[in-house]
Parts: structure tokens; sequence; C-alpha cells
């Protein structure tokens, strides 16, 4: 996906940053449409569809946490959360709720700018033509590693973009450990702990989808001192 086909979506409650970052974001190639806050995001997001939200966390009403939970139950749209600084339970609440990525506020703008176009290179890219597939059975659930789809049945099982990259990932190398570190690295984030520790929330939000007991993963395992592993029938 190229800079000028992605169409972002900017929820903020303060109207100078709100602006600031809508003709920033313009300047640099994107469609941008802004929303002051979660009530009126929820109105437009009714009638379009974006290839990202940018949202900011702490705002009236419904909070940037609240709408993130209350989306990924319908929408597999990237979302990139704005917090403030030192804010570390918000971040992980975000995480937890389905966003894909935090900036801690205040950032540069070119922060912002390498953030947002390395979560739309993590997008899967819908195949030109189709293909033999190439399923991992994982239990009830269906891995389609060609299209980057998962199903249950019938049913489609919905993945946020990091969850899609870190689902290529593990099914680029089934039945082999594959360090924090080196999912940090591929997943095209900085090296550092707080970045392992943004993996293994999302590692717990995939094992929600994949796994019948979370807590006892038959299917993403992790291995000791080694990482996680996918281990499909």
């Amino acid at each position: 996906m190229s800079d000028m086909d992605a169409h972002l979506l900017i929820v903020d409650d303060d109207e100078r940053i709100r602006d600031l970052l809508k003709k920033f974001l313009m300047r640099n190639g994107f469609l941008v449409t802004a929303a002051r806050d979660a009530a009126h995001a929820r109105r437009v997001l009714s009638g379009l569809d974006f290839d990202m939200i940018v949202m900011d966390v702490m705002m009236p009403g419904e909070d940037g946490v609240s709408l993130t939970r209350a989306l990924r139950e319908t929408h597999t749209t990237p979302i990139l959360l704005l917090t403030a600084k030192g804010e570390t339970e918000h971040r992980i609440a975000g995480l937890e709720a389905g966003a894909d990525d935090y900036l801690a506020k205040p950032f540069e703008p070119k922060e912002l700018l390498l953030r947002i176009n390395a979560i739309l290179r993590r997008m899967p890219d819908t195949p030109a033509e189709e293909t033999a597939a190439k399923i991992l059975n994982l239990g009830p659930i269906r891995y389609d590693i060609e299209r980057g789809e998962m199903w249950q049945g019938e049913d489609p099982v919905r993945l946020t973009a990091t969850e899609s990259q870190l689902m290529k990932i593990f099914s680029a190398q089934p039945g082999e450990p594959i360090s924090r570190a080196k999912l940090v690295e591929d997943l095209g984030r900085d090296k550092g702990q707080a970045q392992e520790r943004a993996v293994d929330v999302q590692i717990t939000r995939l094992r929600r989808k994949i796994e019948q007991d979370p807590k006892q993963p038959r299917y993403l395992q992790t291995v000791r001192g080694a990482g996680y592993m996918l281990a499909p029938d």
C-alpha cells in the first residue's frame, strides 16, 4: 500500500492538534478525515472505511481505549493510540484492547509518520490472482498462509494488522521457536524490553482467537528460554 492510497482517520478532542495532524499528514500524501471525539468517530466509521485510525486516548466521554475495544468487535483497521508521556497503564490497556501500536506525547511528527508507514507496511496484501491454498490447521481453526486469512468453520476470524503479521512470521517457520527479540525485529519495531512486553500482549490476544484454553496454549506455545512457537496439527 502506498502513502497516496491510504485514508487515515484522526480522532482527537483537541482542535489545534487535530488540525495540525491533518495538515501534516495531508502534506505527506495521505487522505485524512478528522473526528472530534469517539461519538463523532463512530458516525464517520459507519459510512466510510479507513486504512488506519490514529486516536488520542484521553478524550471526554468515551476514551480511546474503550473505543478501540469496541471497534475490534467489528473492525480490523489498524489503530495507533496517542498517549500522554508516562501513562504506561494506558499504553498496555490500549494494546490489550486491540491497538496495533502507541506513541507517547509529545512526539516528533516525523516519528508519527514513520510509525504509520511501518504499520501500513505490515498490512497483508490482497493476492492479485487465485493461488493454491496452503492451510495450517489449528484444531477447529484454519489459517490460509497465502491469503493471510483465518477461519473457524465458515466464519472468518478477524485479525488485527499486528496479529496478521505475527501469523505470517510464525507460519513461515512452523514448529520452530522464535525469540521475542526476533519477533520485535520482524514486526519492524524498536528494540528493547518495552517492545518485547508489547509482543507478549499481542501473543496473549492472538491466543484468545486460536486456542480453546488460552492459558494452556496448544498451538501457540511458549518455549522456555527460546520464545514462542506455532505448532499446527
